[in-house]
């Protein structure tokens, strides 16, 4: 084969693999996923250039900065639980919506305001209003994708997130270094874009009040709602793991180009082409990896990311080399390719789907308590003391979350394995003949992993088949037992002896088993006629 047809054929593979990727997810998705590019590409050329803004604009200190960003987060705490709330209260496309319009507001209050009290109130006000959409978009994604699709459809989302970061923070370096406010003015623009695109292309994904014979649920319900997420454990150790996590991965977008400044002389291009490759890698590597973890253990899988984080960001106090922060930058990135969409696919597993906005609310203090908490600590460092400690306990951090995570993953592991014990004495009391297979299925659905069920390892669902047991009354047609079995339940009781039900107990047993044997070999009902009764067998 000449050099020529090989090329031909790579380039006929790569666009059979895209086809093949495409035609995998929902049309809905991948508008989804062109929107974001849009409305993400003002972003990025605006966001990584923000501390160097503040700082040069109002000639002010990190700690001041680290204040900002405090006064921002809390406000948008605010705005997440609201945003959360009606997210599922009157469904997702129009807090989407709503955090588009608001985005191009405050990117434009942003850059025309001077004086820094203002800027301040403009702080408070963009938390609150703009960052309302948050959980709608999260929720967006889960609805649109099956649990078994949604690390790959996050996975694809982080993709084109960091495709408009590679080329996002290349233009914004280049408008920074002519005008800041061009950069605001940007960051509005495409927000307004996606804004109309979203408008006329997007569908809604959640009706909460389609079923009418249901009462509508109050606007006070709904807040009140947020108290049971606070109650489920699982959720909450999973947040706090998340948190420490967040704590180091913050300071990349905050803090390190300060420092990189100030302390290796790193040019605002520079420090581009640092976060450029970050973008890159994630590009060329996320999906293919993200299909790669999808086979092993989630919260396993967070643990190897949180390690990577440890490792790449401590690397920023110990080195002093150009090449070797790019080098940290890679190992930075592989945790991050190897967490986020796993850690996001988890928050929708662990979010009821009526629920899933509040959830994503709840979850986003992962993000608002270290975007408040990370640069203040940081800002202090870096004025009063030295910098390079930041890095040193940026490492310590990431073990701690890694900790946290491997502890979250062994509590599920022993709760799985508590559910398995108690399954198989209830099936060994069936197989003794000390109860019946329909008190065997009601025992089998008391048995509950709580909140840690929804972590565990996914048992095979092969067989969902049942076989229905249905007694009426021959003269009259009154129903008198209609009874459902697990077919793995009614397979012991043909094997190992034992009883159906207390209500089956005057047929033969040997005739019940042949009855349900045929219906299982031909796929058709059976019928018995006894003492005045009818008996149907059939699979379902």
């Amino acid at each position: 084969m000449s050099k020529r047809q090989r090329r031909s054929f790579s380039i006929h593979q790569l666009r059979q693999n895209v086809t093949h990727i495409y035609h995998e997810f929902p049309t809905q998705f991948w508008i989804v996923v062109g929107v974001s590019f849009i409305d993400r590409l003002g972003g990025a050329m605006l966001f990584p250039f923000f501390t160097l803004y503040l700082t040069r604009k109002f000639n002010i200190g990190m700690t001041e900065v680290g204040v900002m960003f405090a006064l921002y987060s809390i406000a948008s705490v605010v705005g997440s639980m609201i945003g959360g709330a009606l997210t599922d209260r009157i469904g997702r496309k129009a807090m989407v919506l709503f955090g588009l319009v608001m985005s191009a507001t405050s990117a434009l209050l942003m850059g025309f305001i001077n004086q820094i009290e203002l800027f301040y109130l403009v702080i408070l006000l963009v938390g609150a209003l703009g960052e309302a959409a948050g959980p709608a978009h999260q929720a967006l994604i889960a609805d649109l994708l099956p649990e078994e699709k949604r690390a790959e459809g996050f996975g694809i989302l982080r993709v084109v997130f960091n495709l408009s970061v590679t080329i996002g923070p290349l233009l914004g370096g280049l408008i920074a270094s002519q005008s800041f406010l061009l950069l605001f003015i940007a960051d509005a623009v495409t927000s307004l874009i996606t804004a109309v695109l979203v408008y006329f292309t997007l569908q809604e994904t959640w009706h909460p009040q389609a079923d009418e014979s249901q009462p509508a649920e109050s606007m006070g319900s709904t807040f009140a709602g947020y108290l049971n997420v606070l109650r489920d454990f699982t959720f909450l150790w999973y947040m706090g793991a998340s948190m420490l996590m967040v704590l180091v991965y913050i300071q990349m977008n905050t803090t390190l180009a300060v420092y990189l400044r100030d302390q290796h002389g790193v040019s605002v291009v520079g420090f581009s082409y640092i976060l450029s490759l970050n973008a890159a890698m994630v590009v060329l590597f996320q999906f293919p990896i993200t299909r790669w973890v999808s086979r092993y253990r989630p919260l396993m899988v967070i643990v190897v990311g949180a390690l990577f984080y440890s490792l790449g960001f401590a690397m920023y106090g110990f080195v002093n080399q150009y090449w070797l922060f790019l080098a940290a930058m890679v190992i930075i990135t592989i945790g991050e390719m190897i967490v986020s969409p796993v850690s996001q696919a988890i928050v929708a597993r662990l979010a009821p789907e009526d629920m899933r906005g509040r959830y994503m609310a709840v979850f986003g203090f992962t993000w608002v308590i270290p975007s408040a908490v990370g640069p203040l600590l940081a800002g202090l460092v870096i004025d009063n003391g030295n910098p390079d400690w930041v890095w040193y306990g940026a490492g310590l951090i990431g073990v701690l979350s890694a900790t946290g995570f491997f502890l979250l993953e062994k509590r599920v592991d022993r709760t799985h394995w508590d559910v398995v014990d108690q399954r198989l004495k209830i099936l060994e009391r069936l197989e003794l003949g000390k109860i019946s297979a329909e008190e065997a299925g009601l025992a089998l659905d008391q048995v509950s992993a709580g909140g840690w069920g929804r972590l565990a390892p996914e048992t095979s669902t092969a067989s969902q088949s049942q076989v229905r047991f249905q007694v009426r009354d021959s003269d009259s047609g009154a129903t008198k037992v209609d009874l459902r079995l697990p077919l793995g339940l009614v397979n012991i009781v043909l094997h190992m002896g034992g009883q159906y039900s207390a209500d089956l107990s005057q047929y033969d047993p040997r005739r019940l088993n042949e009855l349900i044997s045929r219906s299982k070999d031909q796929n058709s009902s059976q019928h018995l006629e006894s003492d005045g009764e009818h008996l149907e067998i059939s699979m379902e």
